[in-house]
């Protein structure tokens, strides 16, 4: 059966999204700006490492619909932290992060309705 336009939609927008922040995350690990910038936060490169890489593998968690839930969840958790990181040093240009994060949960939901749908059909 092929795909509805609502769910051809919603995967072309958890994969957009996916690509994204992968390429924003790769630009984080090993763009000379960013490890720059993140230099002045006065933190320790470790958490750059461990940020930019927690955020790769929930990317691409999110990409694979066989785990897209924790794929969401983790890019979530990652978003909120750095969303937190970000206003805790004054930087309050997160409009990308919570654009972002509704793009997840919108996902999220949409998976969730289907289901509900799935077993509405199936009793």
């Amino acid at each position: 059966m092929r795909p509805t336009k609502n769910e051809m939609a919603m995967i072309v927008m958890r994969v957009v999204l996916g690509i994204v922040v992968l390429a924003q995350s790769f630009e984080f690990l090993f763009g000379d700006g960013a490890i720059r910038a993140f230099a002045h936060t006065g933190l320790p490169d470790a958490v750059r490492l461990i940020l930019g890489w927690s955020e790769v593998a929930a990317a691409a968690l999110f990409l694979l619909p066989q785990t897209l839930v924790i794929g969401a969840w983790s890019l979530l958790a990652v978003f909120f932290g750095a969303v937190v990181l970000h206003l805790a040093h004054g930087k309050f240009d997160i409009g990308g992060l919570l654009v972002y994060s509704m793009v997840v949960i919108v996902v999220l939901a949409h998976r969730g309705s289907r289901r509900a749908e799935a077993d509405t059909i199936v009793s």
